[in-house]
């Protein structure tokens, strides 16, 4: 299985808690356009091509800041150069505050099946605190359009752990996520006060408070307990689905898989002259630029991980699904058992009871998942 990897890193606005690389632009995202296109077709000239690409994925940024026509272009661009799956899952990211129903109709045409929108919080207060451009009845209002223009596969992103936040709170957010049409995926993720972003300052300068470890871990277990119950299963760390509807995309990158990186500050991991290779986009769009009209590939850092790395990579990854490491897969990929490649780490994680088994994966079960960084420490080379 392969993937590609379009990053947009254009936005109305920065959110407060935001360390992705994008850049409160959306004018520029026109000639932006342009660029992607001529990086498509390099990357088809330049770099090994997988057989067949089950995956395409528009994240940033705010994805939905394209026009239909961007979409399209974009698409069809890809389709010209690589050889996309007629049933490839494509999804978008999606920002209620910039889209509406003519554009996610146009992005339905363009060949996009499924969206991932950023709600976050169903409360207005709690939005406007992190700083995003939406509120509540804008995020109802976008998924009636996406279904009315006949979208039947969408990702709800939604936080906990956020300034004020309480478990109610939070419940009434995932209380109403489940209870819509075309929902098959949750997203739940911890805020997680990333270094130099605004959050991080007004938490520092003690002029926002996050509710304490404790209250965190207590909405996390009650929205796994709710979202359990509403038939939305833990398939990895924060991510929920309905029978069938796991996000391939992401499946791929835990099992290690290739995908292909592009747009700026894009990554993506491919055999190359049969060696793994993680490649890394420059992070400005000038540098992304100046490459490209140079006939050159952008890429800022190249890394071809020792076999131990490797291994390493796959466990780390592995071991943040429900599944876990497939152990035929590693097996022929490294033609060695994880268990003769980790006997002590193994040994451990068994010994603590942390671990889930079946004849063909080795998993972390439910303690083990919500301690995946211990654990991992374990297998660090």
């Amino acid at each position: 299985m392969a993937g590609i990897y379009i990053h947009i890193p254009y936005c109305v606005k920065k959110c407060a808690y935001c360390d992705f690389v994008s850049f409160a632009e959306p004018e520029a995202i026109g000639a932006y356009v342009g660029l992607l296109r001529r990086e498509i077709a390099l990357s088809a000239q330049r770099l090994p091509k997988p057989g067949r690409v089950e995956t395409v994925f528009f994240g940033g940024g705010t994805p939905s800041l394209l026009s239909g026509e961007q979409m399209a272009a974009i698409l069809d661009a890809l389709r010209d150069h690589y050889p996309i799956d007629a049933d490839a899952e494509i999804t978008t990211e999606c920002n209620p505050g910039t889209a509406d129903g003519e554009r996610l109709a146009a992005y339905r045409a363009a060949g996009v099946n499924r969206l991932s929108i950023g709600l976050q919080s169903a409360d207005d207060g709690l939005l406007a605190a992190i700083g995003r451009i939406h509120t509540c009845v804008r995020f109802l209002t976008t998924v009636q359009s996406a279904v009315d223009v006949g979208f039947s596969n969408i990702n709800v992103d939604v936080m906990h752990g956020l300034p004020g936040q309480t478990e109610a709170q939070y419940l009434a957010t995932l209380e109403m996520v489940c209870a819509l049409e075309g929902i098959t995926h949750v997203s739940a993720y911890a805020l997680i006060l990333e270094q130099g972003t605004p959050l991080y300052r007004a938490v520092r300068a003690g002029r926002v408070q996050l509710p304490d470890e404790d209250a965190v871990a207590d909405m996390q277990d009650a929205g796994m307990a709710y979202l359990s119950e509403r038939g939305f299963l833990r398939y990895e760390i924060s991510n929920f689905a309905r029978e069938g509807y796991a996000c391939r995309h992401n499946l791929n990158y835990w099992r290690n898989g290739e995908y292909l990186g592009l747009g700026v500050a894009a990554h993506g991991a491919m055999h190359i002259d049969g060696v793994w290779t993680r490649r890394a986009n420059v992070e400005t769009v000038g540098a992304y630029a100046a490459a490209l009209r140079a006939d050159r590939l952008p890429v800022q850092e190249t890394l071809t991980p020792v076999c131990a790395e490797e291994m390493f990579e796959t466990v780390m990854l592995g071991l943040r699904t429900v599944r876990g490491v497939s152990l035929p897969d590693f097996k022929e990929r490294f033609g060695i058992s994880l268990f003769d490649a980790y006997p002590d780490a193994v040994a451990e994680l068994r010994r603590l009871g942390w671990t889930s088994e079946t004849a063909d994966a080795f998993s972390l079960n439910a303690r083990g998942l919500d301690l995946q960084n211990e654990a991992l420490l374990l297998f660090d080379p």
